[in-house]
């Protein structure tokens, strides 16, 4: 039989090789010639006239790898047309001539009565051209026409091919859609703007005022059987070509229409909708690799039509009309055909159907297992808006913000927050922006309320019922405030250093038996014993005015470094959180290099004491430190100072570490007296890497073995002393003695 091929006719000939115009075609002709499997035919020009377009080399290509048998239909010869565009940016395309090319999976979408395009490569066009050469790619041609051949062409995990071809229109359905279905058959279609290929995204939604980008439709939803992946085919234009387009796969659209109409219309019948400005319908498509496997995919691909689907179901027999009220249609006879068949050419707009990310899908985007705590994060500043957002667009957790600030213009150069939103409640302004984000898939509730008054309340059950709290207040007050509440949920803390290098993560245990009190204690000691605190918590950047009052002082710092370091914490908390130990972690960046280190401090249990009217806290590092000073010294007494700090507001003194005695000090088996040189520079030194926050709070002396640790009168004495000095800055005075497993301390203080 004679094979028939498609004419280029909007192409003239090239008589001669010298009127070639574009390099590749010349480059072409040379690799097929060199190519046995080839064999040339002639050379085309598009368009006919005009400006040159594009230029044709048609070839006839034979390939032994196709099967002589093979159930697609490829045959070992084929003629195809090679169209070399001008433009440098664009790939060769291939045609198949042969009018009775099958159409198979991975061609490119082509009207009725065109050639079949091949689908050569899966990466884009950009990442082809880096490599493209005339000789890979006819080599690539006969590849493409050899797997087809053996249906190999579609590797086993790459995902079933979807049953059209992308559209330029895009619908964006909410996330809940299924949800929302049940309860509204007419949806608004707000349009966004145009794109430079004509086409635009439009979203579906429900409850809005209408706006001049709206139009109203009724919504039909037609639930498809399995369809087995296969070749993509181009959109239907029309309900015909819709038709015959699933008929071809085993559906029949009436009768999927009939079961839909059926259930929207009940024996009172619908009226005519007025408002109405089309209908939407949408397909969801269940996809199988095989008849016997089950569905791997389930797409969505939408119509538009202007078309009334009342009126449409009145036409197809499934409808009738009766003074403006539709009614079920029941056929006397069986097999009543369709008559009229105008029904077949109204016209259809295809368009492509996304969804907004659910909160599970969310995770699985962003590669997290676990749906995340029940939260609270204290702090919606900088840091905390930044931490949320991260946290909110990938899925994890249910939030809970609390703040009493609000944005200040200021803020704009480091926060989540708008120009618009000045002068908003911090808290509120972060929830909004996250359901911006996530279209309410989550709500984060926002409360305005200083968290400190909240522990205060014990009514309050906020921080106490969530499963984590996170305090990113970057102030002092609140955690020491939620480290002396045992009702309330396990807290982290996180803040970045004034220089915006550092970033410090103080992780409570799952039980609270080490607090965040405890652990800023330790986290000052971590930073005097290690070169670290050299460097960590200095600001060598500088401050700046942000109001007019005093207190309106605030760091310089880029945004950049609070995103950078708000990534790596966010992703840590994640882990964290999931662990029942408590952590002191923290990570340090170079800023020339960009290379950042991450340490990891021992933790520690603490103890403490009442003292009259203030409490004292000293954790287990600082008793081994003590222990083995005394234990280096012996048989000598020995002693030093002790570092710390004071927070009248909790009501406590907090012992961080303690100094072993200056070189001039003398010791003996029964006495000991502290010297002084090079204390002041070590106290000095404590306080600069702590920016402060650590200084001399007491005195602290071992005993001879055998002896308690109990004071004996020299140690009255000395406390008496180290009082009248402490006075002088309204502080009591701290004294620890050290025996040989045991300690006390005492409290000196001048009486009024």
């Amino acid at each position: 039989m004679t094979q028939e091929y498609y004419k280029l006719d909007l192409c003239a000939d090239i008589p001669n090789l010298t009127d070639l115009s574009i390099s590749r075609t010349k480059a072409l002709l040379e690799a097929i010639a060199q190519n046995n499997d080839y064999s040339f035919i002639k050379l085309m020009k598009f368009p006919a006239s005009g400006e040159l377009k594009a230029e044709c080399i048609i070839v006839e290509v034979e390939c032994d790898g196709i099967p002589s048998k093979n159930t697609v239909g490829l045959q070992y010869r084929e003629h195809l047309a090679l169209f070399v565009p001008t433009d440098l940016e664009q790939l060769v395309q291939v045609f198949a001539l042969r009018k009775d090319f099958p159409t198979l999976m991975h061609q490119n979408q082509r009207r009725k009565g065109q050639p079949a395009s091949l689908c050569l490569y899966f990466e884009p066009t950009i990442s082809v051209l880096r490599t493209w050469t005339p000789q890979n790619f006819l080599r690539r041609i006969q590849w493409w026409l050899e797997k087809s051949s053996k249906n190999e062409l579609h590797p086993a995990d790459q995902p079933v091919e979807h049953l059209f071809f992308q559209s330029k229109y895009e619908l964006i359905l909410p996330w809940n859609f299924e949800e929302l279905r049940k309860n509204h058959s007419s949806f608004i279609i707000r349009r966004g703007s145009q794109r430079e290929n004509e086409g635009f995204s439009c979203h579906l939604l429900v409850d809005q005022n209408q706006s001049a980008n709206d139009i109203r439709l009724k919504l039909i939803q037609l639930e498809l059987p399995p369809i087995i992946h296969g070749a993509v085919e181009s959109d239907p234009i029309n309900f015909g070509e819709l038709f015959d387009l699933l008929s071809n796969r085993n559906i029949n659209l009436i009768d999927e229409l009939r079961s839909v109409l059926h259930e929207l219309i009940d024996e009172k019948g619908a009226s005519v909708l007025s408002n109405h400005e089309g209908t939407l319908i949408l397909l969801q498509i269940p996809l199988s690799r095989s008849i016997d496997n089950e569905p791997e995919q389930i797409i969505y691909r939408a119509f538009l039509t202007k078309t009334d689907l009342f009126d449409l179901g009145v036409e197809l027999n499934i409808l009738m009309k009766h003074e403006n009220v539709y009614y079920r249609d029941t056929p006397i006879f069986a097999d009543q055909k369709i008559i009229d068949t105008k029904w077949q050419d109204y016209p259809l707009e295809a368009v492509d159907v996304l969804k907004i990310n659910t909160l599970q899908a969310a995770r699985e985007q962003s590669s997290i297992n676990e749906e995340g705590p029940t939260g609270v994060l204290v702090g919606a500043g900088s840091l905390g808006s930044t931490l949320i957002n991260l946290w909110g667009r990938s899925g994890w957790g249910k939030w809970t913000i609390v703040d009493k600030d609000y944005i200040k213009p200021h803020n704009l150069s480091r926060h989540v927050a708008h120009r618009y939103h000045v002068g908003e409640p911090k808290a509120k302004v972060v929830a909004q922006l996250h359901s911006l984000a996530v279209d309410d898939a989550s709500i984060i509730t926002s409360l305005i309320a200083d968290a400190t008054d909240l522990i205060k309340d014990s009514s309050s059950p906020i921080l106490r019922t969530a499963s984590i709290v996170i305090d990113a207040s970057t102030t002092l007050e609140y955690p020491r405030a939620a480290s002396n509440d045992n009702s309330l949920a396990r807290h982290i803390s996180v803040f970045i250093t004034p220089d915006g290098n550092g970033v410090v993560l103080l992780v409570e245990d799952a039980e609270r038996k080490i607090r965040l009190r405890t652990l800023e204690a330790q986290y000052y000691r971590s930073l005097l014993q290690n070169d670290l605190g050299n460097i960590h918590l200095t600001n060598t950047i500088g401050t700046f005015w942000s109001g007019a009052g005093c207190r309106d002082i605030s760091v310089v710092l880029p945004y950049s470094k609070i995103m950078g370091q708000a990534c790596t914490v966010a992703e840590q908390i994640q882990n964290l959180a999931l662990l029942p130990e408590a952590f002191i972690k923290i990570w340090q960046r170079e800023p020339e290099t960009g290379a950042t280190y991450a340490y990891n401090f021992p933790v520690h249990l603490e103890s403490f004491f009442s003292l009259d009217d203030i409490t004292l806290f000293i954790d287990n590092g600082v008793l081994d430190l003590l222990f083995q000073m005394r234990k280096q010294c012996l048989p000598n007494e020995t002693g030093g100072v002790l570092l710390g700090y004071y927070d009248f507001n909790i009501k406590a003194v907090v012992i961080v570490t303690a100094l072993p005695a200056p070189p001039d000090s003398k010791s003996t088996p029964t006495s000991f007296e502290r010297g002084t040189l090079g204390l002041a520079e070590k106290i000095q030194e404590a306080s600069d890497r702590t920016m402060g926050m650590v200084g001399y709070i007491g005195e602290w002396h071992s005993h001879p073995p055998g002896h308690s640790t109990s004071m004996s009168r020299d140690d009255i004495v000395q406390l008496t002393h180290l009082a009248q000095g402490m006075a002088e800055d309204g502080l009591p005075a701290i004294s620890l003695i050290v025996g040989d497993d045991d300690f006390q301390v005492f409290k000196g203080e001048r009486s009024l």
